[in-house]
């Protein structure tokens, strides 16, 4: 008979974020024996994760914190939402932006070897995966330095982790406020771009050659097509730049409007979504 309670499987399961099955087999080796048991699914995922190596970690969660008006970003991925919710995980993504605000990393590369607690960040992604017997990746990492950065972190449930991130910076101290509701605006509406200027010229003659072709293609008057293609582009950096995007609070100005009433002018962001 097995000398452990549903109440044991659950601690163990909450503390590794294994799956049930693992969890009991561990126990049953174990004898009831929680930390023996945690040792028996760290090692046995120790020697799965070469095996783990060509699976999708599209789960995960985003974590961002600013410290002395840096702002810093980390999305870091499991491969499911049951283990990007286990409070291992959430520790883990935690070490992970603790490294990169100590380390002042802007790279991945730059990332992975840094260290904390004694050991580097890549070190840390390894006892993770072998913990929670998943693949886990440090996918990327952000760092916004400006006059006021904010952060906003979004839950899509209220079950997960934030899967939304966003650092936006703005000059003019005290812009808190309008700061908080651009990065939200942010967050809802994914722009690509800071403003047109920002967009590679080669994205930008291929939105006028499709443009271009299409007017042909339509049979339109060839005096006509390059305001057709202005226009089109026009259209363009509204989707895709956030000065250009209307205002998400209120459609009836732009992002750059709402800004200069605040006196203050958006100088860099970052948006992330897990998986994304």
């Amino acid at each position: 008979m097995a000398n452990y309670t549903a109440a044991d499987i659950k601690a163990l399961r909450e503390k590794t974020g294994a799956g049930m099955l693992d969890v009991k087999k561990a126990l049953d080796e174990a004898n009831g024996d929680q930390q023996k048991a945690q040792e028996i699914i760290r090692v046995k995922g120790l020697k799965g994760i070469t095996k783990r190596e060509g699976r999708a970690a599209a789960e995960g969660l985003v974590a961002a914190r600013v410290e002395n008006g840096v702002g810093y970003m980390v999305e870091v991925n499991s491969e499911t939402d049951f283990v990007a919710k286990s409070d291992p995980f959430i520790e883990f993504g935690n070490n992970v932006l603790e490294a990169a605000i100590a380390s002042g990393a802007s790279t991945v590369e730059e990332l992975n070897a840094a260290s904390i607690n004694g050991k580097t960040v890549e070190e840390l992604t390894t006892d993770a995966g072998a913990l929670l017997g998943e693949k886990v990746v440090v996918r990327r990492v952000a760092r916004v330095e400006g006059e006021t950065v904010a952060v906003y972190l979004h839950k899509t449930s209220k079950d997960l982790p934030a899967q939304v991130g966003v650092l936006l910076a703005v000059d003019g101290e005290g812009k808190d406020d309008v700061a908080h509701d651009v990065a939200v605006h942010i967050a809802a509406m994914s722009p690509k771009y800071l403003n047109s200027e920002a967009i590679p010229a080669a994205d930008v003659d291929a939105e006028k050659r499709v443009a271009e072709e299409t007017a042909a293609a339509e049979g339109k008057p060839e005096q006509i097509i390059p305001k057709i293609v202005e226009g089109k582009l026009k259209a363009f950096y509204k989707e895709n730049t956030l000065l250009d995007q209307d205002f998400a609070k209120d459609s009836s100005k732009s992002v750059a409007k709402v800004l200069e009433e605040s006196g203050a002018t958006a100088t860099a962001f970052e948006r992330f979504r897990v998986g994304a």
